[in-house]
């Protein structure tokens, strides 16, 4: 009986191993995802003097390198659920504002620098994923104008629909999806995401050896902007 008890045994030692294992490394060794980019506290503060709305906005906004754009993706590793993100500051781009409207915006995202808190997960993404060698950058165009029925008060956050084109490993999609902007002054800080399900950028499912994700995923993003 002596070899059924250690048969046992190492069976429930495997299980155990196999169970735990996942458990206790993303739970205590990779630990959470940060939470989805918002925008911060200090843009939405009261405004000081010489913020009001009578402060002309019109012209060029660019941002700055603060910007954070990145993804965020559903993943099982044997049964334990975690989340994958990625991020990076590598942004350009600007936007137009004439009178009460957003009329153009355009920003391009160097995909290459995209990062996360694990190598394995960026070979993959730079690799068979997004294919960075060959689409080394995603962008915005912004193709119907942001209207804002009259000039936001400092301090105030917006909430408005965009809508533009997407291009993401070569794909063009178009895209409409919910964003918040608040200013002060001569900066401005928006805020928004985007859903994204992969095939429709012809972009491989990230799953791999024990790890399955979703077909889908988020593009977030926090745009610091600073008038021209």
């Amino acid at each position: 009986m002596t070899w059924k008890r250690w048969l046992i045994g190492g069976l429930t030692v495997a299980v155990l191993a196999a169970v735990g294992g996942p458990f206790t490394y993303i739970h205590f060794i990779e630990g959470k995802a940060p939470a989805p980019l918002s925008l911060s506290s200090s843009s939405s503060s009261t405004s000081s003097p010489g913020t009001s709305s009578s402060v002309s906005v019109d012209g060029t906004w660019n941002v700055t390198s603060s910007s954070i754009v990145g993804y965020r993706v559903h993943e099982i590793l044997f049964g334990q659920t975690n989340t994958a993100y990625g991020r990076t500051n590598a942004i350009t781009g600007s936007l137009e504002v004439s009178g009460t409207k957003i009329t153009n915006a355009t920003f391009t995202v160097d995909m290459t620098k995209v990062s996360s808190d694990k190598q394995m997960r960026d070979r993959q993404f730079q690799g068979r994923i997004m294919e960075t060698s060959t689409y080394p950058t995603s962008k915005f165009v912004l193709t119907q104008p942001i209207a804002f029925a009259s000039l936001p008060v400092a301090g105030t956050v917006q909430t408005k629909t965009a809508t533009g084109t997407l291009t993401m490993h070569g794909v063009t999609k178009t895209v409409t999806f919910t964003l918040k902007c608040v200013r002060s002054g001569g900066t401005a800080q928006v805020n928004g995401s985007i859903p994204i399900t992969f095939a429709d950028h012809n972009i491989a499912n990230p799953s791999f050896g024990p790890v399955t994700t979703d077909d889908h995923g988020t593009l977030e993003f926090t745009l610091d902007l600073q008038h021209a």
